[in-house]
């Protein structure tokens, strides 16, 4: 089955959070999608790095001369001295209306695999209809103080400190805690161990999760 399959993506915005390969899966739904015809934009709400080998749109002209030639393509505005993109110039209900999917990255994770959410995030945009959330299995088995983002804060969720190891029920405390129905990724189970983990973990969350690997291509509904 097809990832964008295995995650419900309809057409329309979708919003991708949390920590583990959100930019990764950004890009592989992406080319999913456009290779089945559809043209299909990415983009964040935060800050991103560039996607190396996809055209960048940084003004409406350029998202009508480049969507006139690819079928995927990313939009962003520049952020001076940070080599980062932040969101494009464009509203996101006027990105919609030109591409039949817009997926969105909508917080960051300073390259931990897991995540807890402060006050102001994620910023998912009111046209999405769809938040996926990426659980980086690879933060299990490690303390919370070396495996997330905001670690005090996803601490004081589980309900333990900081030096605890990760477990899924620990981080299943978490997701279930902060979830206002998202749907799950849980990402780099790159090994039958951790994919035996995703499915205990799948099996906690209050809502539907697949796993796998984005490095290997390979994913099953939990």
């Amino acid at each position: 089955m097809k990832l964008s399959d295995l995650l419900c993506v309809r057409r329309g915005v979708t919003a991708v959070i949390g920590g583990g390969g959100k930019t990764t899966l950004l890009s592989a739904l992406g080319r999913e999608l456009a290779g089945g015809g559809s043209r299909v934009l990415l983009c964040t709400t935060t800050k991103i790095f560039p996607f190396p080998d996809l055209p960048l749109a940084v003004s409406k002209a350029d998202l009508d001369q480049l969507g006139q030639r690819h079928r995927l393509l990313s939009a962003g505005t520049p952020l001076l001295g940070t080599g980062k993109l932040t969101a494009p110039d464009l509203p996101m209900a006027a990105l919609a209306k030109r591409f039949d999917y817009v997926l969105v990255e909508a917080d960051g994770s300073a390259g931990r695999p897991l995540k807890a959410h402060a006050p102001h995030e994620p910023v998912v945009p009111p046209q999405a209809n769809q938040v996926i959330c990426v659980v980086g299995l690879t933060g299990l088995g490690q303390p919370i103080a070396a495996a997330a983002h905001r670690p005090e804060l996803y601490a004081r969720l589980a309900g333990v400190g900081v030096d605890e190891t990760v477990t899924p029920e620990i981080a299943a405390r978490v997701l279930n805690g902060e979830s206002f129905g998202w749907r799950y990724f849980l990402n780099q189970a790159d090994t039958p161990e951790l994919m035996e983990q995703a499915r205990t973990l799948a099996a906690l969350l209050n809502g539907l999760a697949a796993a796998g690997s984005l490095r290997k291509g390979v994913y099953e509904t939990c």
